[in-house]
């Protein structure tokens, strides 16, 4: 099959565009490390950049994830000790360890930027998140950071930036999880694309195999959430000494084990309190929690508010029925492919560009 055309220019909505650098800069600290405001219940954002070249952006480096399109102009990504060129509809992936700049060209240039937290995809719940995440956690000095816009893949990707741009403002459970939706579809492009990365493939298989090891914790989980769980029981479950089963663990996932079951109980809570009249110490208990006070404190780190809080902002706002709650599962079964998933002509992403809301980029990411 013949590789796609280059996507020509987009163009962006100038009112929906913020200056990289006013942006990006004020926000980097002295060490080099550039901390993004997310909404914690919902850590994605997309940004419309736009770039003069006048000034560059420090080199820094953040713990979220990034997605850059070059929407229009040209420029190079220095990555590390490495310069690579950025042609007009290309897209550039960058994991959460390198520091990096985008040196644009003189000339006007725009970007279309998808900032994403790793948790956000790795806590779901599902033993699949770190395969989701591979392009950006086998990043090595030779990795291929630019996606070429011959591939068809940057314009897939910058179509569905759009969808999750378009469900940010409402933040309701349905949104989130068309944002989730969205966000691993992209991931999933993306991994397609880097299955035959020579320096990725080894390190690939054997993260499956160690996912693999974890399925009958992560089936489990799911079965026994809200009884009391240890790490000693995980790691009989998994065949494994105690602290060989807590360094595995947090190898394979990113995070303690301790950590990953909060996140999951927090999950499930979600759906009970939007979903159901169950009070609040019943779905403490019901999720595993030692008592109340302590639930609440957990959900509070996690979602960023009480879950009283939660309950009041996103009940009414729901469309599902209380009769029944689709728990977030812990592992996954089978997995997605998007091949063959059809590609948009740059007159169809125009279109779909001018038709956005002009609203401003800066505090769509507040939490209330």
């Amino acid at each position: 099959m013949r590789p796609a055309a280059r996507s020509g220019h987009v163009r962006l909505p100038k009112d929906s565009c913020a200056d990289h650098f006013s942006l990006i800069e004020p926000q980097i600290n002295a060490e080099g490390v550039h901390v993004w405001p997310f909404d914690v219940s919902c850590p994605v954002d997309v940004l419309f950049l736009a770039e003069t070249g006048r000034h560059h952006v420090r080199m820094n480096r953040h713990g979220y994830f990034e997605i850059l399109f070059l929407c229009a102009g040209s420029a190079n990504c220095h990555i590390q000790d490495r310069l690579l060129p950025f042609n007009e509809g290309d897209l550039a992936i960058v994991g959460s360890t390198l520091y990096h700049r985008v040196e644009c060209n003189p000339n006007f240039s725009t970007i279309a930027a998808l900032f994403f937290e790793p948790d956000f995809i790795r806590c779901d719940g599902a033993s699949d998140g770190a395969e989701y995440l591979t392009p950006f956690l086998l990043q090595d000095p030779d990795f291929p950071h630019i996606v070429s816009a011959e591939t068809g893949i940057p314009n897939q990707v910058l179509e569905l930036m759009l969808r999750i741009r378009s469900e940010l403002p409402a933040l309701t459970p349905r949104a989130r999880l068309a944002v989730k939706t969205y966000l691993k579809m992209i991931l999933m492009l993306l991994v397609n694309r880097y299955s035959s990365y020579s320096g990725t493939v080894e390190t690939f298989q054997r993260q499956q195999r160690d996912l693999d090891r974890l399925f009958p914790l992560f089936k489990f989980l799911g079965e026994n959430c809200g009884n009391e769980i240890q790490v000693r029981e995980a790691a009989r479950i998994c065949g494994m000494s105690e602290s060989h089963f807590m360094s595995f663990f947090k190898r394979v996932t990113g995070l303690t084990f301790m950590k990953y079951l909060n996140h999951y109980r927090v999950e499930r809570s979600q759906a009970l309190l939007v979903n159901t009249d169950e009070s609040m110490a019943d779905i403490s208990q019901e999720m595993g929690f030692c008592d109340q006070s302590y639930f609440g404190t957990v959900f509070r780190k996690l979602v960023g508010m009480t879950p009283a809080a939660y309950r009041r902002r996103f009940r009414n706002k729901s469309n599902l029925g209380p009769a029944h709650v689709d728990y977030p599962a812990p592992w996954s079964p089978s997995r997605v492919s998007l091949e063959g998933s059809p590609r948009r002509s740059a007159t169809d992403l125009n279109r779909q560009l001018a038709a956005l809301p002009g609203k401003p980029i800066i505090g769509q990411t507040s939490v209330n």
